[in-house]
Formats: C-alpha cells, sequence, structure tokens
C-alpha cells in the first residue's frame, strides 16, 4: 500500500470544479458551483431515462487504486431543495467502490461503501434489521468479504428460510455481520444545511452530525475507496426474502443536493 494521499479541504471557491473532482451528468441532471456551493440538481425527470448528478474523486482509477483507507475523517457540509419526506429517487455523499453505475459498461462488483445515504420509496433495501430500508440514514457495507462469498451458495435456501419470521430473527443478524452492514436512521433535517462527520478506522466507524456522534458502526468496509456526493432518480428493493427489483422514478419539480464544504483527513 503507498502512502496516504495528502488531506483534500474543498470550500468550492470560484465559478468551477477543482481538477481533482470528476463531474458526471445524465438525463435531467446538472452541477453548478455559485458562490462557494456546489449544488447537483435534478430537473424534471421521468421513468424512462436515468437521470443524475455527481462528483467523485476516482474517475479513470482501477479500483485497486482508488485514492482512499482508513484511518481517514471525511466531513460534509450539505442540504438538500426537499425533506426526507418530499426528495425523490436516492442521494448522498460518502465513500465506495462503484460497484457499478447505470447506463456504463463494465461488469459489475460487489458494494463496499460507509456513507451517508438517502433512498425514496418505493426502494426498500432492508439489509439492517429493524432499520427501515428507505429515508436518510447513515449505512456501512463490505459484501465482497470472503465469509460472504462462502455463505453465497446457501442464498437461494436462505431467502425461503428469511421468510419464516423466527428463522429472520434469529439467521439475519448473522447475514448482516458477514456482509459488514451497519445502519441507523439519521435525525437530522435533510433540507437544513448540517455538518456530517465519518471517522473511519480499521475496526470501527463513527458517524456525527454537527459533532454529535449518532452511530457507531462495528464493521468497515475495506479499502480503497473513492468519494462520491450524487442525486439520481433511481430506486432500488432489495429484501432478506429474496426480492430484487430496480428502476426509476419520476419528480415533478426541480430538486438538488447542496454542498459548500469537503475534507478528507487522513489521521
Amino acid at each position: 500500500m503507498s502512502a496516504p494521499r495528502p488531506a483534500v479541504i474543498e470550500t468550492f471557491a470560484g465559478d468551477a470544479l477543482a481538477p481533482r473532482w470528476h463531474p458526471w451528468t445524465a438525463g435531467s441532471g446538472s452541477l453548478a458551483v455559485e458562490g462557494g456551493v456546489l449544488r447537483c440538481t435534478l430537473d424534471l425527470a421521468d421513468i424512462r431515462q436515468y437521470s443524475d448528478a455527481q462528483i467523485s474523486d476516482y474517475a479513470g482509477l482501477p479500483r485497486r487504486a482508488f485514492p482512499w483507507w482508513p484511518p481517514l475523517r471525511l466531513t460534509v457540509r450539505a442540504w438538500a431543495s426537499h425533506g426526507a419526506d418530499a426528495l425523490r429517487g436516492t442521494a448522498g455523499f460518502g465513500l465506495w467502490n462503484e460497484p457499478f453505475v447505470p447506463g456504463r459498461r463494465g461488469l459489475p462488483r460487489l458494494p463496499r461503501a460507509a456513507w451517508f445515504f438517502f433512498a425514496s420509496p418505493p426502494s426498500n433495501m432492508a439489509l439492517a434489521r429493524d432499520v427501515p430500508g428507505w429515508g436518510w440514514k447513515v449505512a456501512t457495507i463490505d459484501a465482497a468479504r470472503p465469509s460472504f462469498m462462502a455463505l453465497a451458495p446457501l442464498a437461494p435456501p436462505g431467502f425461503l428460510a428469511m421468510r419464516v419470521p423466527a428463522l429472520y430473527r434469529a439467521l439475519w443478524p448473522v447475514v448482516q455481520r458477514v456482509i459488514g452492514v451497519s445502519e441507523a436512521p439519521l435525525p437530522a433535517d435533510l433540507a437544513a444545511p448540517h455538518t456530517y462527520t465519518l471517522e473511519w478506522r480499521a475496526d470501527s466507524l463513527r458517524f456525527a452530525v454537527d459533532g454529535q456522534t449518532v452511530h457507531v458502526a462495528p464493521y468497515t468496509p475495506r479499502g480503497p475507496l473513492g468519494f462520491i456526493a450524487w442525486l439520481d432518480n433511481q430506486y432500488a428493493v432489495v429484501t432478506p426474502t429474496g426480492r430484487f427489483r430496480f428502476g426509476l422514478v419520476a419528480t415533478t419539480e426541480r430538486q438538488w443536493l447542496a454542498l459548500d464544504c469537503i475534507m478528507l483527513e487522513p489521521l
């Protein structure tokens, strides 16, 4: 492993993105920097076309060369045009391995991520017991662990077993631990500016909002990972009972995710 990269402190001075950030848009998505604020915006989007507005710091890199690994502190100040009850699609910011991107070529990979994540219905990614599969939350996953690969052949009968409530309560916590999933709903108003912090260490992850810890995850994804901030019109259904569905949602008005500070600090 090479030495960690220097810290990144981004306050979006000027009217253009710094060269370190790779912008990408699709459909009705657009990006704009003005007055020290980056806005990832979706104009009216429909279910016939994928729409996205995002920045990342790993474009063109093979996954093994993504720039970040623990120990690392990520700090983002952000807010959205709508609260969690009105925003549509998915949105968020954090660290991941870009397992796939709709509309792009390339083989998908099993996901690894640690981030602040929003999804609106009909999304239902019910991977953490007692945590809704939609809404504004913190989340971690590392489905590329060798222990998960060893259990993969048992997935078909496992999905059937999870349809029995007693078996779900007994077995899903084991599976959740194997895939490194830890989640918690976020109490912060998505439509109001807040400072979000993620401290990624080799054996744990601490999430905080405005300096107050909101969740400590006992599982941590392996690096390297890359930074992403995005807003799109996608939904996904992934449940322990074997329900899988992916699609697009329509928006009826302009919506956006705004950021005015990103800091990535090796610890």
